[in-house]
């Protein structure tokens, strides 16, 4: 099986003066390895699937295109190595060459080993290695392929291979074939095809510097300007606090590449549509630089609060209009050089020079901000803007790839949404009621609600304008909207009529959260996008970063990976943990004997979680509930612990009325006494919803949602109407199961009150729920009088009354845990089984902490009730 193919075959198959096809070129220094897919329509359709290893790229054609369905396995031809200046090339190579056609770069990104390395030298040694064996596995960081891949050589032939999707969470049956554009240019196969018809008398062989973008040019002004250069894109992230990242203002207006050239300068938009004209002003300013270069930035307006305003610039039409301004935060061509591959540090401290060379107004150069992100979240929360951007400081250039080495935090949820009707309501004065909108998702729109507020009259006469020139009778959307859907605890809308559009007008909205069913809450219309091409606008979710997670100032940081405490051997080990020495004792007892988990993994799950659940038991007293013999066996409550725990186990006094002797609870406070109580068997953590310092008022409010009979669908349904009712009196909530049969609510109080007013308001919300749902739940406490209904427990607010706490295992057949989810996460289908204590530390390593808004600001009682009492009516005011 030949391995190393020379460059020297790639070259022999080519006359490099009649194609555009790249030489060679020399990988970056950069850290991480780069892939591409290329789509190449040559005698046969095929994509070229390359990984960069040892400054070339290796190659292989794969007939059928990569899957994301890990039962494909799909035929990959190795073929010669191809220069590392290959990954940038599209263009068409002309008839009578070797490999004649169109090829578009249909994904790219980075690529590392499965294996774990340090350095990205010991990255392609493990990787050589892997290929000589013929069995290559790798995961990719890309826009359309992420996850594990391998690459495994078979006996069929040398040069056949096979190329298999992992299981893993970018697994799907989707065919992501589908997708048919460039990550570059944006274009199809088809349009670069027609884009080079309407250019005849263009030789194949000019394209290298437009079509291609291949090599680094010589660092001279003789190089041209690449034609176009479409924006590297950021995702949407939860916020997060790691070293190596820089922090920017996320502006709420145009994305903007500038092509500085003198006369021959452009502005363009990130869908390569002329700006030169609507934003003169910026474009003025562009063409009185005296240099050659390619800056990427955006465009806003600043209204007269100092403040951007998305709607002005929407409607900007002169300087009457508002103060317009372009802030530049990239630079990716300068003089002939092309800086993509250079770190981000380094060109941002080119372009700051370059800036300071430069006089004018208009430009500003969009600084960096030191501090936590939460921070810096609510700074720009105060001013009004969208968000922040977190860049990695090493992170090259991607030219239209959207990247986890950008990721934008927003202050609150916006995306971009695409037009497919609007409704009139009979007797409305306005032009129209609302628009129905939707987002693409696999090329089909999918509705994602109707907004019906954020516009004025001239504004809707305007956009009505722009949608009767665009009706049709279809609608383009997947499923029928039900435009006349009541809510909940609303009246009836009048009768809406549904008038359908063609979906190509986009536009911004604003909107409280995602339900369950994939519609907006509380949507508002923010603006029109002329930006962005309608087919582009799909569904985004907010990815966690893999980070160091910490729980505290002094305690519990540590790398939350898979690391665990105890070895898989000896019975009985000893460690020290925060200064202790604990002794684990019976770790080969099976506490799980089907599924083979023994105490030793109990504990090393403790071990792994500690950094999140922490958070929920620090400082807190504890009942311990003991199960010495695993899940099933016998178990026992001990909430005394006076003389039978270490002399460093911090506790809690107390004294019952029939017996005036001092007890004491156990105090958890740091890893050290979280494992200690493990150890004596306790499978799940239930710690008082208030600490120590102010025992008598609860860090949460509970709403414990306890089944009898009932399936956990209906489970499901009672949490979402009670999430409902607190969204509509605005009051936040977090949402986890019990582990068991039912879910918990928790609210934030934040200590401001006492057990007594949080078991009130809970009483109230229940008893709403119940009114909605009279047939399927109760608020019954005796058994027999709830006739199989589900519980809707509000005395968990008393007094040293405890439940399992977030993460904690417990102590059921399927070794489940407690596990917090975000609320569009919360639907029919759910299982309980899905987490476990063999799973969780992966899904927390993905999704990061969801719980911890629990132990934020809490929320107002008074002003809560008082939005209740206007929205809600009581059928029964004694209750």
């Amino acid at each position: 099986m030949p391995l190393l193919m020379p460059l020297t075959q790639y070259k022999n198959k080519r006359d490099l003066r009649k194609t555009p096809e790249p030489a060679g070129g020399k990988a970056t220094s950069s850290g991480k390895l780069r892939f591409v897919v290329q789509k190449h329509d040559a005698r046969s359709l095929h994509y070229d699937f390359r990984l960069e290893m040892n400054g070339v790229l290796k190659s292989w054609a794969v007939p059928k295109g990569p899957s994301l369905q890990p039962s494909d396995k799909r035929l990959a031809v190795m073929v010669e190595d191809h220069p590392f200046d290959y990954r940038n090339f599209e263009g068409i190579i002309p008839e009578g060459n070797y490999g004649a056609g169109t090829v578009i770069v249909w994904d790219e990104g980075y690529y590392e080993p499965i294996v774990p390395v340090t350095s990205k030298k010991a990255a392609e040694k493990e990787l050589s290695k892997q290929l000589k064996s013929g069995s290559l596995k790798v995961r990719l960081f890309g826009s359309k392929l992420n996850g594990e891949y391998a690459l495994v050589h078979t006996k069929q032939s040398e040069k056949s291979w096979l190329l298999i999707k992992h299981k893993d969470e970018y697994a799907t049956s989707t065919d992501i074939t589908r997708k048919t554009r460039s990550v570059k240019s944006g274009k199809t196969l088809e349009e670069l095809e027609k884009n080079n018809r309407k250019q005849p008398g263009k030789k194949a062989a000019t394209k290298k510097a437009s079509a291609a973008k291949t090599s680094s040019p010589p660092k001279n002004n003789s190089a041209k300007l690449p034609s176009s250069m479409p924006p590297m894109l950021a995702t949407l992230s939860e916020p997060f606090q790691e070293k190596g990242w820089l922090y920017e203002i996320k502006w709420d207006g145009y994305r903007a590449i500038a092509h500085l050239d003198g006369k021959k300068s452009k502005l363009l938009s990130r869908n390569n549509k002329s700006f030169n004209e609507k934003f003169y002003p910026v474009y003025e300013a562009i063409t009185q630089w005296n240099v050659k270069a390619i800056v990427d930035g955006e465009i806003v307006v600043i209204n007269d609060k100092g403040t951007t305003s998305f709607g002005q610039l929407q409607n900007w039409r002169s300087e009457a209009d508002g103060h317009l301004l372009y802030y530049v935060f990239d630079i990716l061509w300068l003089n002939g050089e092309d800086l993509t591959e250079k770190p981000l540090s380094a060109r941002r401290d080119i372009l700051e020079k370059v800036l300071q060379q430069q006089d004018s107004e208009l430009i500003r150069f969009s600084k960096n901000f030191t501090g936590t992100v939460q921070g810096l979240l609510k700074k720009v929360t105060k001013l009004g803007l969208e968000g922040i951007i977190a860049k990695k400081a090493d992170s090259v250039y991607m030219p239209g790839a959207r990247s986890r080495d950008w990721l934008k935090i927003k202050t609150g949820m916006r995306h971009e949404v695409v037009i497919g009707g609007y409704t009139k309501n009979d007797g409305s004065p306005k032009p129209f009621s609302s628009l129905l909108v939707g987002v693409y998702n696999e090329g089909k729109l999918h509705y994602t609600g109707k907004i019906g507020t954020g516009f004025s009259v001239e504004l809707q006469k305007k956009i009505l304008k722009k949608l009767q020139a665009l009706e049709r009778k279809k609608t383009p959307f997947t499923e029928l909207p039900d435009v006349n859907k009541p809510s909940r605890f609303r009246p009836d809308p009048p009768n809406a009529t549904a008038v359908w559009v063609k979906p190509e007008l986009v536009c911004e909205v604003s909107y409280t959260e995602v339900t369950a069913d994939g519609l907006m809450r509380h949507p508002s219309f923010e603006g029109l996008r002329t930006d962005k091409p309608a087919l582009k606008v799909e569904e985004e979710r907010p990815v966690a970063v893999k980070r160091k997670t910490t729980t505290s100032k002094k305690k519990f940081t540590r790398e939350t990976d898979s690391k665990t405490l105890l070895n898989p051997s000896e019975k009985t080990q000893e460690k020290t943990i925060n200064g202790h020495q604990l002794k684990f004792t019976n770790l080969n007892k099976f506490y799980w004997p089907k599924l083979k988990i023994e105490k030793r993994d109990l504990l090393n799950y403790y071990y792994q979680v500690a950094p999140y659940i922490l958070p929920y038991l620090v400082n807190r007293p504890h009942s311990l509930n003991r199960h010495p013999n695993g899940f099933a066996g016998k178990n026992f409550y001990q909430k005394d612990v006076t003389g039978k725990i270490p002399e460093w186990i911090e506790t809690l006094p107390y004294r019952t009325d029939d017996d005036p002797q001092q007890k004491n609870f156990l105090v958890c406070t740091d890893e050290a006494s979280l494992l200690y109580m493990a150890n004596l068997g306790c499978i799940e953590m239930n710690p008082w919803s208030s600490t120590v310092k102010k025992p008598d008022h609860p860090t949460w409010c509970i709403i414990d949602i306890d089944p009898d009979k009932n399936s956990f669908d209906e489970v499901i349904e009672a949490a979402r109407v009670a999430h409902d009712i607190l969204e509509t009196a605005g009051v936040p909530s977090f949402c986890k199961t019990s582990g068991s049969t039912g879910m918990h609510i928790y609210i934030p109080l934040r200590s401001k009150y006492d057990y007594e007013q949080s078991k009130e308001f809970a009483r109230l919300i229940v008893t709403l729920v119940q009114q909605e749902l009279p047939e399927l739940t109760s608020i019954e406490r005796q058994v027999n009088k709830r006739k199989g209904k589900i519980y809707l427990d509000f005395l968990q607010n008393r007094p040293q009354a405890t439940l399992a706490a977030p993460y904690s295992a417990r102590p059921k057949p399927f070794a489940t845990v407690s596990m917090p989810l975000l609320w569009e996460e919360v639907k029919k289908g759910l299982k309980m089984e899905t987490f476990t204590v063999q799973n969780t530390m992966s899904i927390l390593q993905e999704k990061g902490d969801v719980f911890k808004g629990v132990l934020g600001k809490g929320i107002s009682l008074q002003q809560a009730l008082k939005k209740i009492k206007s929205n809600f009516t009581l059928q029964n005011e004694n209750s």
